[in-house]
């Protein structure tokens, strides 16, 4: 079997806050007087007690050098697992309305991936998104950055518990999709095909997660018609409970049902896992071929929003690793 480290990879569905080196997080906790939490357990009680720990994470990082360090670091990092273009998540608006400064953090952050992607030949852009929880007028402020920035900020979309509808934000999801910014949305993970329904009546072009949707056949056809590619985080799934073990995760029958399926990391902090480890992990739990992994790297290339350039030489450096032979 092929490395797969060398397999050239897009990471499309990971939060910045959880790639956190545990070193750097006590660092910058210190530095800033405040206490980290520990290691995430191997299983949550629930989504909120996830979310709970992801607060507390983020509450360690409060100056410019700490968002710009953690960015850095996160390019290093992808760069040194076989990553050639990676779409970072970052709750960039609400860090901001935390730490009463709208625009640092984010362009803390596009300092450090700058760096950090010259440094190491990395490709990255990134993803705003916005809890469903959290009020309309943020969203409009996530939607205002993502405006500030377009070259560097791919998309916004909506995270958190599915249990909050996504109407109250239809207006802003509009001005977005007029202003030509993408839209991908977290859906199906904890809820079902009328999430990723949701989701897609209200433009998102992708899906995170999305493993909710074999519910329904009808939205199932609807996903695969619209080409709309699943942003599949497994080891994530399993840790939150959304999936009993990685062998009987759906992502067999997400891709027997004829669905654009990617491969991510999600919360590698939580998921322990890099996006290679991720690779290993499904090709060892369903015995897939190398043919069937560069399978999975050439869609989440096609999904992403990288430039046709780069999109053309990552697809051909993906032919030539399974062209290689055994590594």
């Amino acid at each position: 079997m092929r490395e797969i480290a060398r397999l050239p990879k897009a990471h499309l569905h990971v939060h910045l806050e959880s790639t956190i080196r545990p070193d750097t997080l006590r660092e910058i906790a210190a530095a800033n007087g405040i206490e980290p939490p520990g290691p995430a357990p191997e299983r949550f009680a629930g989504f909120r007690a996830f979310a709970d720990r992801g607060a507390r994470v983020r509450a360690c990082l409060r100056r410019p050098e700490d968002f710009a360090r953690i960015a850095r670091e996160f390019a290093a990092d992808e760069a040194a697992d076989g990553t050639r273009y990676a779409e970072v998540t970052f709750s960039a608006a609400a860090h901001g309305e935390r730490l009463g400064d709208a625009r640092m953090p984010l362009e803390a952050v596009l300092s450090g991936l700058a760096h950090g992607s010259a440094a190491h030949g990395l490709h990255t852009r990134l993803i705003l998104d916005h809890s469903r929880r959290r009020p309309v007028q943020r969203a409009r402020r996530t939607l205002d950055l993502a405006l500030e920035h377009p070259e560097h900020v791919a998309a916004i979309g909506m995270a958190g518990e599915e249990s909050h509808p996504l109407a109250p934000f239809a207006e802003v999801l509009a001005q977005a999709a007029r202003a030509g910014v993408h839209i991908v949305h977290h859906a199906g993970e904890a809820g079902g095909a009328d999430a990723v329904a949701e989701a897609l009546d209200t433009g998102a072009v992708r899906i995170g997660h999305g493993i909710g949707v074999l519910g329904d056949a009808a939205v199932v056809e609807r996903v695969r018609a619209q080409g709309v590619a699943l942003e599949v985080c497994c080891s994530s799934n399993v840790a939150l409970g959304f999936a009993p073990s990685l062998q009987e995760h759906p992502l067999p029958r997400l891709r027997e049902a004829g669905l654009s399926v990617t491969l991510n990391t999600d919360v590698p902090d939580v998921a322990r896992t890099s996006l290679t480890g991720e690779y290993e992990r499904v090709r060892a739990a369903f015995g897939c071929s190398d043919t069937e992994m560069a399978a999975f790297a050439r869609t989440a290339v096609a999904a992403s929003f990288a430039p046709a350039q780069l999109k053309r030489g990552m697809e051909a450096d993906i032919d030539a690793w399974l062209a290689g032979g055994p590594a």
